[in-house]
C-alpha cells in the first residue's frame, strides 16, 4: 500500500478560470479551509479556518482540491518515510522510496490521482519526489509564492511547489500562483526581479553550464547522467563550468542558521511523544543549542560561496544537475536514516541559499527502468527561462503567438486561445515600423510601414500556444487577418496577428491610440 493521502475532501464545482476543471493535491502542510494541516504530526487536528494564500488563488482559478497528501514529518526529510501515516514509495518500485519530503504530492500526481499537486521545497522537497517519479516539478524564485497559510520550515528559504506530469500542466498552474501578498514578510514581486541574462541577444541559443568534474553518483544513475550530457545540446550551446562553491553551499543548510532556524519554527513541537518521527527530532533538535556567532559565521560563509558561484550567472542562462546521487531502497533508508537522506540533498540544498530558480523533469530512465530527474537552475526571476527549456527537453516547446484585438485578455475571442491550451506570457508592442488598421468586423489589422514616417509601436500580448493547437486556431482566422511574422520592440520576431496590405485603408488607420484596447475606450467615450 502506498500511503499517499492524509485526508480527502469531496469534490466542489470548478470555477471559470484558466485552471477549469483540474483537479490538485495539497500537500499537508498548506492550509486547506475546514481541513486540520497536520505537517505529518497527528497532534495537529484543529481545521484550517481559511485557505492558504496560494490555494486560494488556484481555487479562484479554477483548480479542484481533492485532498491533503503525505509528507516527512514538518517537512524535515528528503526520502518520504518520516511519517506517522505510513512511508510511500515511488510509482515504479515498492523496494525503493517515492523521495520527500512532498511525498504524498508526487506519488498522487505520478499516479494519475490529481493532474498537479502543491509541494513545498526548502532543501529540495519539490525535486527529489519528482526525479523519482517520473514527473515535473518547478520550484519558484523564493517569494514569488506566497508562503502565508504554509507551516514553515525554514521560513526564510521556504518555497511552495508545483507538480504535474507536464510542463504545460505545471507551468498553468505556476501562473496562477505567481502573485505579490503583501501579508507575507518574504513576498516579492516578480517584476522587481531581472529575467534573463544581462547581454544576451534575443534569438540567440540558450548557453547550458554543466558540471566540469565527476559527480560521484550512484552507477545507474551515473550511466544515465551520460546519457543526459550527450543530449544536452538540444538545450542550446553546452560549456563546462566549476560547481564546487555551489556543492560547498549545499552542506551548509542543516549547520549553522537554518538549522535554528527550523528549531525555531517548529522546536516547542518535538517533545518525547511517540507522535514525533525520532529522526526529526534528532536532527531539528540540535538547532536549540547554536549559538548567535555560529549562525552569523554561516551566514558570512554562504555569502562568499555566493560571492564565488555569481560569474557563472552572467555566462549561463541555466545549469544543469542531476537531482540526486541516486535513489535508495526503503531498506537502505532504514538502515541509515539520516546519512541516506543527506546524500540525497548533495544537488537541491543549495538552490534556496543562493537565491535560485529550478525546474525538475524526467531525463533518460536508468537501464533498470527506474526514473533518473535533471533540473535546471537559473537566478532569481529566470523562472520562466529554466521552464522553457524544460518544455524545450521534454517536447512541449508551444509556438509563441502576439495578438492584438479581439483575442486580448478579456476581449471577446480570449477564449479562443485559452480553451486551447493557450498561457499569457507577458504583455509587448510591435517594432515602431507597425500601423494598425480598422477591417471589417470591426478588427484591427497590423501592417508593418514600408515607407514614411514609423508610429510608435503597437499594443499586444504574447501567448504561448501548444503547437498541436495551431492548426485548429488558425482556422478560426477570417480574411482580411492572417498569421505572419511580427517584429516586436525588443527584436524578437515571432508569429502573430497581420493584414494584407490592401486592406490597410489609410482612412481608417488608428495607429494613434497605441492599441486596441485604447482605441475601445475611446468608442466608449464617444456620444
Amino acid at each position: 500500500m502506498n500511503n499517499v493521502w492524509i485526508s480527502k475532501v469531496d469534490a466542489v464545482e470548478s470555477r471559470p478560470g484558466p485552471l477549469r476543471g483540474l483537479t490538485m493535491a495539497l500537500k499537508d502542510n498548506i492550509d486547506l479551509a475546514g481541513v486540520p494541516t497536520t505537517a505529518g504530526d497527528p497532534r495537529n487536528s484543529e481545521p484550517a479556518t481559511q485557505n492558504a494564500f496560494v490555494v486560494e488563488q488556484l481555487i479562484a482559478a479554477g483548480a479542484v482540491p481533492l485532498g491533503k497528501t503525505n509528507l516527512d514529518q514538518y517537512a524535515t526529510g528528503l526520502v518520504g518515510t518520516r511519517s506517522p501515516y505510513g512511508v510511500c514509495h515511488s510509482v515504479f518500485s515498492s523496494e525503493h522510496v517515492s523521495g520527500g519530503s512532498s511525498s504524498g504530492s508526487a506519488v498522487a500526481v505520478a499516479s494519475g490521482e490529481v493532474d498537479f499537486a502543491l509541494g513545498t521545497d526548502t532543501a529540495g522537497s519539490g525535486r527529489v519526489p519528482v526525479a523519482f517519479n517520473r514527473i515535473v516539478g518547478i520550484k519558484p524564485s523564493r517569494g514569488l509564492v506566497s508562503a502565508r497559510g504554509v507551516v514553515p520550515a525554514c521560513r526564510s528559504l521556504d518555497c511552495v511547489t508545483v507538480m504535474a506530469r507536464t510542463v504545460r500542466t505545471a507551468r498553468l498552474a505556476f501562473d496562477v500562483m505567481v502573485a505579490f501578498d503583501p501579508e507575507d514578510v518574504w513576498s516579492r514581486r516578480y517584476e522587481s526581479l531581472p529575467h534573463h541574462r544581462p547581454g544576451r541577444s534575443p534569438g540567440s541559443p540558450a548557453v547550458i553550464g554543466v558540471p566540469d568534474l565527476g559527480l560521484d553518483l550512484d552507477p545507474l544513475h551515473e550511466e544515465a547522467w551520460q546519457q543526459t550530457l550527450d543530449q544536452a545540446h538540444r538545450l542550446g550551446d553546452v560549456v563546462k563550468v566549476d560547481v564546487r562553491p555551489l556543492l560547498e553551499a549545499a552542506e551548509l543548510l542543516y549547520s549553522g542558521p537554518w538549522l535554528a532556524e527550523r528549531w525555531l519554527a517548529f522546536g516547542d513541537k518535538l517533545d518525547d511523544s511517540p507522535a514525533v518521527d525520532p529522526t526529526v527530532r534528532t536532527i531539528v533538535r540540535a538547532g536549540a543549542a547554536l549559538t548567535a556567532a555560529e549562525a552569523f559565521a554561516g551566514f558570512d560563509r554562504l555569502a562568499a560561496l555566493a560571492r564565488a558561484s555569481e560569474h557563472l550567472w552572467t555566462q549561463l542562462d541555466a545549469l544543469l544537475l542531476p537531482v540526486t546521487p541516486g535513489q535508495p531502497t526503503l531498506a537502505e533508508v532504514a538502515a541509515d536514516p539520516i546519512g541516506a537522506n543527506s546524500r540525497l540533498g548533495r544537488f537541491t540544498n543549495m538552490v534556496n541559499l543562493l537565491d535560485l530558480c529550478a525546474v525538475a523533469f524526467p531525463g533518460p530512465d536508468r537501464s533498470d527502468g527506474l526514473p533518473f530527474g535533471v533540473q535546471l537552475l537559473a537566478p532569481a526571476g529566470h523562472d520562466r527561462v529554466v521552464i522553457d527549456l524544460a518544455a524545450l527537453w521534454c517536447g512541449e516547446d508551444d509556438v509563441l503567438l502576439a495578438v492584438a484585438g479581439a483575442h486580448l485578455t478579456g476581449q471577446p475571442l480570449n477564449d479562443e486561445l485559452v480553451r486551447r491550451g493557450g498561457r499569457l506570457v507577458h504583455a509587448a508592442r510591435t517594432a515602431s515600423s507597425y500601423r494598425m488598421y480598422l477591417v471589417d468586423g470591426p478588427r484591427p489589422g497590423l501592417t508593418p510601414t514600408g515607407s514614411g514616417d514609423p508610429g510608435p509601436g503597437i499594443e499586444v500580448e504574447v501567448w504561448s500556444l501548444p503547437t498541436g493547437e495551431l492548426g485548429s486556431f488558425l482556422s478560426t482566422i477570417a480574411p482580411p487577418l492572417a498569421i505572419g511574422p511580427v517584429e516586436l520592440s525588443d527584436g524578437r520576431r515571432i508569429l502573430g496577428f497581420v493584414c494584407t496590405a490592401e486592406a490597410a485603408d489609410p482612412a481608417r488607420d488608428i495607429t494613434s491610440y497605441g492599441g486596441w484596447r485604447a482605441y475601445l475606450n475611446r468608442e466608449e467615450r464617444l456620444p
